[in-house]
């Protein structure tokens, strides 16, 4: 038995050893020893990154972060070119990744440009533009409401709209079958290459220190490996019989995580004023989300699903576009933002493996299963071309 426990303690040695070196290299370094040999007198590199701004009457408070390896101190503000009045909490001087919010008092206008200037203590400037001034709105019931209603038309009631087709769907025979299922993916791969645009997109948006690409990468890689795992241990449990219902839970999910992204720039944008809101924007998202409806339907279209089910399958879908217009709209952060476009483009990928994993190739290649693919991605484009226009 002590042989036993003098091994056990052993092995904890041995494992601890390595960690109580590494701790004591680190200090050394922190401490100032051997980078001592690295010191110039080289001015430090100093970035300030603004993350959101918000607007109330006669004031306009910044959220910053010290982006950069050395600390930063905010010395001055300047709007439209005038130094002005502010406020800086919790401080000024900013060690890296720390934030701060700065409150300017100004009497700002309604639709009007907004140019504001950062000045630090070594003299740098750092701009932040606001396109178009317009209140912020507090979190209120009435706001609530207001963009959940936002979120029902853009994402949940396309998506039923959509799964209405499924008495249709049924009549057809094994040729319009294969050609909608292949509509499925081409709908489904629109979405991915579009997600992927807008997650590259947003990450010119943030600054170096998140590395934005890395982790845009995670969260696609990542979901794709648990969806693959998810959807390999029910297979396992349940058989291949429950491959058709399993696989349309995934991509309600899928485009669920992909609608809340959508909902997330939705909010945001609104809040800063840079999207018109107008009746054919709202009518050009309607036909664009209603083919997703026919995705989630496409992979049950052989069973007989109870009518709670497909109201399950519409409410993942469509619901979390409810959840990003909100998230957007009171509490914008764009590096969730850029994760969920992630979560989102990975989803749907492994949608796309699981749906393709059914065929072979000669399928694939079919005259009427390849036309229902490049159908599906030209209709997405062309109700994505139309709501960009619109």
């Amino acid at each position: 038995m002590k042989t036993t426990n003098g091994k056990n303690l052993r092995t904890i040695f041995l494992a601890l050893g390595p960690l109580v070196l590494l701790g004591l290299v680190i200090g050394l370094f922190l401490s100032g020893g051997p980078t001592k040999i690295f010191q110039t007198n080289l001015p430090a590199v100093e970035q300030l990154h603004v993350l959101r701004h918000t607007l109330q009457k006669d004031e306009i408070k910044l959220e910053v972060i010290n982006s950069g390896p050395d600390p930063v101190t905010i010395a001055q503000v300047m709007v439209r070119g005038a130094f002005w009045y502010h406020e800086i909490t919790p401080k000024r001087n900013l060690n890296p990744l720390e934030k701060a919010e700065v409150v300017i008092p100004y009497p700002w206008n309604v639709g009007e440009p907004i140019e504001i200037l950062l000045l630090t203590s070594t003299g740098l400037t750092f701009d932040h533009e606001i396109e178009v001034a317009s209140l912020t709105p507090p979190i209120t019931l009435t706001a609530l409401g207001r963009f959940a209603l936002l979120g029902i038309y853009v994402g949940v009631i396309p998506v039923f709209l959509g799964i209405c087709w499924f008495p249709f769907l049924r009549r057809l025979g094994k040729a319009g079958l294969g050609f909608f299922i292949y509509l499925t993916v081409g709908l489904l791969a629109f979405l991915v290459v579009d997600t992927v645009m807008e997650g590259f997109e947003l990450t010119q948006s943030l600054p170096g220190v998140f590395h934005a690409p890395a982790l845009f990468i995670l969260g696609l890689v990542g979901i794709y490996l648990i969806l693959m795992g998810v959807e390999s241990s029910i297979q396992e449990k349940r058989g291949s019989s429950a491959f058709g219902v399993v696989l349309a839970w995934i991509v309600a999910l899928g485009i669920g995580l992909h609608n809340l992204g959508e909902g997330l720039t939705i909010g945001s944008a609104y809040v800063l004023g840079e999207l018109t809101l107008g009746a054919m924007l709202v009518l050009g998202f309607t036909i664009h989300n209603a083919t997703e409806g026919i995705a989630i339907v496409a992979p049950i279209l052989q069973d007989k699903p109870k009518f709670s089910r497909l109201i399950g399958l519409g409410a993942l879908a469509g619901g979390p576009t409810i959840l990003g217009c909100w998230i957007g709209a009171f509490n914008y952060s764009p590096v969730w933002s850029l994760l969920f476009f992630g979560i989102g483009a990975g989803a749907i990928l492994q949608v796309i493996a699981a749906i393709l994993g059914r065929y072979s190739l000669k399928d694939t290649l079919h005259p009427v299963n390849l036309a229902g693919l490049l159908a599906g991605y030209l209709i997405m484009y062309l109700t994505g071309f139309w709501v960009g226009s619109s």
